[in-house]
């Protein structure tokens, strides 16, 4: 695909690293300058242009702003109706990205996650894309929806990333004083969290680690009413 990309900044540079290595020609826009250069530099396929050549170099089009910086950015601009705009902003409501593409229709949202860069990320994405499957599907999980209202529980949830990468941090922190080795200790928790969430249903896996009185246990029971902070925060985040 021809792959234009207006606004490259941390999402849109891990998607672009995570689609390089297809076979697009992309083609990115020079505003985001480090971003910009870093990407032309690591991939042949990566060019580097303003935001107008940009579109005229592409078919699908990757709007990568804030949604504070999208009238600035893409009033000026002029789309073509074959266009294919695939927008990654989270807090810009569709009805209003279409205006500001106009004459293109139906923008699609996609929301994916840094890990895109390497795979195995999850993507949201409203509605439905066959342009989204190609561009990413084979390496991530795409979840479609035709309603962006059906997306809020899901992007709520998603915040759990950081508490949860947090949590580990602090554990590894902990082992490493005891070992003397913070290498060690971190490489021993991520990959014992990891393959253990991957290895099983989360049911499955919480109900293997029940034992009475052991370790997990025990230490899960002390750390009971953080859980109900979680649902609260969740709760907050979704309203």
């Amino acid at each position: 695909m021809r792959i234009g990309v207006i606004g490259t900044g941390t999402i849109a540079t891990a998607v672009v690293r995570g689609i390089a290595g297809d076979g697009h020609q992309i083609t990115v826009s020079a505003r985001s300058a480090a971003n910009a250069r870093a990407l032309s530099e690591a991939f042949d396929n990566v060019t580097i242009a303003e935001n107008q050549a940009v579109l005229e170099a592409s078919d699908v089009v990757l709007i990568g702003t804030t949604g504070a910086q999208a009238d600035a950015a893409l009033g000026p601009l002029t789309f073509r109706p074959d266009h294919i705009v695939i927008s990654l902003m989270a807090d810009l409501p569709l009805d209003h990205v279409a205006r500001l593409v106009a004459p293109a229709e139906d923008p699609v949202m996609l929301i994916p996650f840094p890990v895109i860069a390497t795979g195995g990320s999850p993507v949201l994405t409203c509605p439905p894309s066959p342009t989204v499957q190609a561009l990413v599907g084979a390496r991530n999980l795409v979840i479609p929806f035709d309603d962006p209202a059906q997306m809020a529980p899901f992007m709520a949830a998603q915040a759990t990333l950081s508490p949860a990468l947090k949590l580990v941090a602090t554990a590894a922190d902990w082992l490493a004083a005891r070992s003397g080795d913070p290498a060690q200790a971190e490489a021993f928790l991520t990959a014992l969290i990891a393959n253990s969430m991957q290895g099983a249903p989360l049911a499955d896996s919480l109900a293997a680690l029940d034992t009475p009185g052991g370790y997990n246990q025990r230490l899960r029971d002390h750390m009971e009413p953080g859980y109900q902070l979680l649902r609260e925060g969740l709760d907050k985040l979704e309203t």
